[in-house]
C-alpha cells in the first residue's frame, strides 16, 4: 500500500534569507498552479519558476501536496485579513443595509484574491486535507456577522441570531462558490453585490 505524501513543511525557516526563499518558492507555486492546474504542476516547475534548484525547495517542502498545504494556509491568511478589516471598518450608525452590503462586499474582496488560484486550491483541499485556515475562515466570518446582528437585533424579525448568521453565511458563501468556479466576473460587478444584499437583507427583516 503507497505511503500517503507528506503535507508538512520540512522545517520552517528562520533567518530573513531562508524566509525570503519559501516566500519565492510559495509565490511560484501559486503561478504554477494557476497557470497548469493541480494535475500538471510538479516540484521541479515549481523550483524552475522560483529559481532555485530543486534540493532547496525539498529543503522545505518534502512534496507536491505540502507545498499546496503551505499555499492554502498563506492564501486563507491573505483572505481573513481582508475580511478583518473589513468587519473593523462597520460603521457604528450605519443601517443594516449598509453593513450587509459592506460585509457582503467584503467577503467578495476577499475572494479576488487571485481567484484563478482560490479555484485551484478549492478542488484540492480534499485531496490535500487541509481544512484548518478554510475553517478559520468561516469561523470569523460567523463570527463577524452574529456581532453585527446583534447590534441590530431590535430591527431584525429572526429571533435565532446565531441561526440567522449562519443561514445568511452559507446563502452569500454559494453565491461566492458559483463565482469562483464558474463566473469571476460577477466578484467585481456592483450590482450583482446589490441584488444579493437585497436578498439578505429581505430575509433578516421580512
Amino acid at each position: 500500500m503507497a505511503r500517503a505524501p507528506r503535507t508538512t513543511v520540512r522545517k520552517a525557516p528562520t533567518q530573513a534569507r531562508a524566509q525570503e526563499t519559501v516566500e519565492t518558492i510559495l509565490a511560484a507555486t501559486a503561478r504554477v498552479l494557476a497557470r497548469d492546474g493541480y494535475d500538471r504542476a510538479s516540484t521541479n516547475k515549481v523550483a524552475e519558476a522560483a529559481g532555485v534548484s530543486i534540493g532547496s525547495l525539498y529543503q522545505y517542502f518534502p512534496s507536491k501536496e505540502a507545498l499546496v498545504s503551505a499555499l492554502i494556509e498563506r492564501h486563507m491568511s491573505r483572505m481573513l485579513q481582508v475580511l478583518t478589516d473589513a468587519g473593523a471598518a462597520l460603521p457604528l450608525g450605519g443601517t443594516v443595509r449598509q453593513a450587509t452590503r459592506q460585509i457582503i462586499a467584503a467577503s467578495y474582496a476577499a475572494h479576488r484574491v487571485n481567484p484563478k488560484l482560490h479555484r485551484v486550491l478549492l478542488e484540492q483541499v480534499p485531496r490535500i486535507g487541509t481544512m484548518g485556515s478554510i475553517d478559520t475562515f468561516e469561523e470569523r466570518t460567523l463570527t463577524l456577522v452574529e456581532a453585527f446582528l446583534s447590534m441590530h437585533a431590535s430591527e431584525l424579525r429572526r429571533s435565532n441570531l446565531k441561526l440567522a448568521a449562519k443561514v445568511a453565511v452559507l446563502a452569500v458563501r454559494g453565491t461566492t462558490l458559483y463565482c469562483v468556479l464558474r463566473s469571476p466576473e460577477l466578484l467585481y460587478e456592483e450590482e450583482f453585490i446589490d441584488e444579493v444584499t437585497d436578498m439578505i437583507v429581505r430575509y433578516l427583516e421580512a
